[in-house]
């Protein structure tokens, strides 16, 4: 899959993909540590309803780096770029953890560019922007402990397949992963041929975890001018039934969803059963938001 790439507000490369469909427009966005191709078995679910698209953002997949600047509003930059370059008018789109705060970030940026939104345990934390913080933050040091290189595609896939969470991970979605969310890379000095890195280096995925509560989404989620449908697993140890609720006060329009049996990395567990949620939800006729009604989806 050849991306077609744009440039960002600040000069960043990015990366972007046709994942065919037919129907509106829907972009995809991962998760942090990710890249588009994960999405690709929830786009194939989708297809016979919307035609998707989505990206890789910047430190991520096939996209540029912008070392000096973790900031998350730099992601939301990507997703607008992106809709800019693939021509889309007044798209859907769908976000995955940090992909749902990036979305969330463009429509506050540019509101109305959606036409509505889907954010499985968007990233936002209620309350004003904190600093960044990288000590005693259990993500951005384990993000700084990850392996990152391996022998081969194979040794990387059964090192993922063996322990959570990526061992929960829906199979076509974990293969996807190692195939596009590495590249090949000489062996260190002294071997010889070649090896698999991560796209996403670690030091970079450190310091996105390290901004993860210094973006301003929340503060101005009034500004969302789109119908925004938020779910999350029942199983989640991450952004749960309390801080969707939060989120959805300051919305317009929202919706509320939580899914049994899934956890965080749900769009990526079942992507067949979430795909079943974003169509239900996006094309259905928009709520005002009130009393946040919340939707056990069996």
């Amino acid at each position: 899959m050849e991306p077609v790439t744009c440039t960002s507000a600040d000069g960043t490369s990015i990366a972007t993909y046709d994942l065919g469909g037919r129907g509106p427009d829907l972009l995809l966005v991962h998760a942090t540590g990710f890249c588009a191709a994960v999405l690709e078995p929830l786009a194939a679910a989708l297809a016979p309803t919307f035609h998707c698209t989505a990206l890789d953002l910047r430190f991520h997949g096939r996209s540029g780096r912008s070392p000096d600047d973790h900031r998350w509003e730099r992601f939301g930059e990507d997703v607008l770029a992106a809709v800019d370059r693939l021509g889309l008018d007044h798209p859907f789109g769908f976000g995955h953890s940090c992909g749902g705060a990036s979305l969330l970030l463009a429509e506050v940026a540019r509101p109305g560019t959606f036409a509505g939104l889907f954010c499985f345990e968007p990233v936002v934390f209620a309350g004003p922007p904190e600093p960044p913080i990288s000590v005693g933050n259990p993500l951005a040091e384990g993000a700084l402990r990850r392996r990152e290189t391996f022998p081969s595609a194979a040794h990387a896939y059964a090192n993922f397949a063996s322990k959570p969470p990526f061992s929960t991970l829906d199979q076509a979605v974990l293969q996807r992963y190692v195939a596009c969310g590495f590249e090949i890379v000489p062996v260190e000095e002294g071997g010889d041929g070649t090896s698999v890195r991560l796209r996403c280096r670690r030091e970079d995925e450190s310091a996105v975890y390290a901004h993860g509560r210094s973006h301003a989404a929340f503060v101005h989620l009034d500004r969302v001018a789109c119908p925004v449908a938020l779910a999350c697993g029942a199983e989640t140890d991450a952004f749960g039934i309390d801080a969707l609720a939060a989120d959805a006060g300051r919305l317009a329009h929202a919706t509320v969803d939580v899914v049994p049996g899934l956890g965080h990395f749900g769009p990526l567990e079942a992507p067949a059963a979430v795909a079943g949620l974003v169509v239900e939800r996006l094309l259905a006729p928009a709520v005002p938001t009130g009393p946040v009604p919340v939707t056990p989806t069996s």
